[in-house]
């Protein structure tokens, strides 16, 4: 090997073969920036506003996967999601539907809690004050009955506490004043339900909770939307059930449970399509939402905002993680606003 000698070395300090080093810079001025440094792409904006509610990012937990909030707290950072939805709330307590009650499934799971809860007196006493202690924290309260009194006497109860930013109604339930008619499966039933809680909630914004399980999907999220609603949030689980070969038996107590999770997402994606495109009021999707490229397709396909649900079970951590996701999706694909999203399906 060939070396430089001493001499050499000292007299010649610029030779070619040597490193390039760089100027310095003189005093007071800053160093020139260098070519190779890659170029910073602007953090995007993921602010939403919808219905008078204020976002920090599109990324919701959805009501019954999340508990009351707090219950999270040591697991997720809070204040870094969109927001969340609490348990439904009724007037009373409820204990829910007996074991089995959870069944997991091929891409998704059954569930048939039961709507239990500690009722919304409770809530307002015990868990709401915990919550406030959190910053920037967007509540949402799930609310559900079994007669227009019932959505009334939670919402009023609610009405008492301080910091929640609006109600979701769960339609899903059967009034049991009409002969057990599901409240999401008529219009009229439908319309005079949201008349009621809408003029409980006063100056908060309503969601109303959509089914699945219904005929036409445009035709009730129109008669929500003409009884006041301020929002809609869809879907809610399909009806479904699992029967166990060996045994001949159900494998939920009741029978008969709501399927959730990635399995649904395909049809939940075309109902919350045909909903955004069937009203004027914001909608808010859910239904097997488990990455950051699942909430961009139900932005793209009309949704303001979405919920993660089923994904909690598998990974507490799940709504967190889809919100850095959210996030180095808009910068790879040079996203500034993420509401430039909302309804920019390209159809030929």
């Amino acid at each position: 090997m060939k070396q430089n000698s001493p001499a050499t070395e000292v007299k010649q300090p610029e030779a070619k073969s040597a490193a390039p080093v760089p100027a310095k810079p003189a005093a007071g001025k800053p160093a020139p920036s260098s070519s190779a440094t890659p170029a910073r792409h602007p953090v995007p904006g993921l602010h939403i506003e919808f219905a008078g509610i204020s976002l920090k990012n599109p990324v919701i937990a959805a009501s019954g996967t999340f508990g009351y909030g707090i219950e999270f707290e040591d697991i997720v950072n809070l204040p870094k999601l969109g927001g969340f939805v609490t348990k439904g709330l009724s007037p009373e307590p409820m204990a829910g539907n007996p074991p089995p009650r959870i069944f997991e499934t091929a891409a998704g799971m059954l569930n048939s809690i039961g709507l239990q809860n500690i009722g919304a007196r409770a809530f307002v006493d015990e868990k709401l004050p915990l919550l406030r202690k959190k910053k920037n924290l967007v509540i949402i309260c799930n609310v559900f009955g079994y007669t227009r009194q019932d959505y009334e006497k939670a919402i009023r109860i609610l009405n008492e506490g301080e910091g929640i930013a609006a109600y979701e109604l769960n339609v899903s339930c059967p009034n049991t004043a009409q002969g057990g008619i599901i409240f999401g499966s008529d219009p009229v039933m439908l319309e005079e339900v949201v008349v009621s809680a809408k003029n409980a909630a006063g100056s908060r914004p309503l969601i109303v909770k959509l089914s699945p399980n219904v005929t036409s999907i445009p035709r009730m999220a129109r008669a929500a939307e003409n009884a006041g609603a301020d929002a809609l949030s869809l879907v809610n689980t399909f009806v479904a059930m699992s029967i166990d070969a060996e045994t001949r038996q159900p494998r939920i107590s009741n029978i008969t449970a709501g399927l959730s999770g990635p399995a649904i997402k395909p049809i939940a994606l075309r109902m919350v399509y045909e909903a955004a495109h069937s009203v004027d009021i914001p909608v808010i999707g859910m239904g097997g939402i488990a990455t950051a490229e699942d909430v961009i397709e139900f932005m793209l396909a009309g949704a303001a905002a979405v919920q993660v649900g089923t994904a909690n079970y598998f990974d507490p951590c799940a709504t967190e993680k889809i919100v850095d996701g959210v996030r180095s999706w808009c910068i790879e694909h040079r996203v500034e606003r993420i509401s430039d999203l909302i309804g920019a399906l390209k159809v030929e």
